[in-house]
């Protein structure tokens, strides 16, 4: 790979076509399986950290409209700022998720289509950021690759970062921080391919 750091890149990418990014997500809940299987590890009404969370739609949404209570972080301003508009009474920061420290803890942690933007290195550190942020019993739900790796894809023309850890060292990772596996697929067809890992907090 000729760029040492494109990891590094991906916040800016997705603050330069923030409009882009929402347009094109579209509200479609394909994802909706599986965040029913999440939220039903979760109290009425709790709370959800959403790590990654874009624009707010369509998951932060779901996740509002069926009474819980959002915190959003994203690197971009301009995809906060959206959530912002959208959903005034929940709570949105601009923050780098490897280097988050809220100082409380939540009933769900979600990084859905997120954190696989990071390096593995900073993969690995990002387990100890979901335990610090996890309450006994949290459920947390992420996505990944199907292996271990890097790879490119490419979004508005421009280069767009991905890796993986493979299954095994995400095992050791959640047991080591105090999480269990409730449920995995890998390349879930009903659910656009995506590779999932639901776990909780023991």
């Amino acid at each position: 790979m000729s760029d040492p750091n494109p990891a590094e890149k991906i916040s800016a990418l997705y603050e330069r076509h923030a409009a882009v990014w929402d347009a094109s997500r579209g509200k479609n809940l394909f994802e909706r399986s599986w965040l029913d299987r999440f939220a039903s590890l979760l109290p009425r009404g709790g709370t959800i950290l959403d790590m990654g969370c874009g624009s707010g739609e369509p998951l932060a949404r779901h996740f509002i409209e069926s009474g819980y209570a959002l915190t959003g972080v994203d690197s971009s301003p301009s995809l906060i700022a959206l959530c912002k508009e959208r959903f005034p009474t929940h709570t949105w920061h601009v923050a780098d998720m490897r280097a988050l420290s809220l100082g409380t803890s939540f009933d769900g942690l979600i990084a859905w289509d997120s954190f696989f933007h990071l390096r593995p290195e900073d993969q690995r550190r990002i387990f100890a950021v979901f335990a610090a942020h996890a309450v006994d019993g949290a459920a947390l739900m992420f996505t990944s690759g199907s292996a271990y790796g890097e790879a490119m894809g490419t979004f508005c023309g421009e280069p767009l970062y991905h890796s993986s850890l493979d299954g095994a060292e995400y095992r050791s990772l959640l047991s080591e921080h105090g999480f269990s596996v409730v449920d995995h697929m890998v390349e879930d067809p009903a659910c656009g391919g995506h590779t999932v890992w639901l776990a909780r907090r023991t």
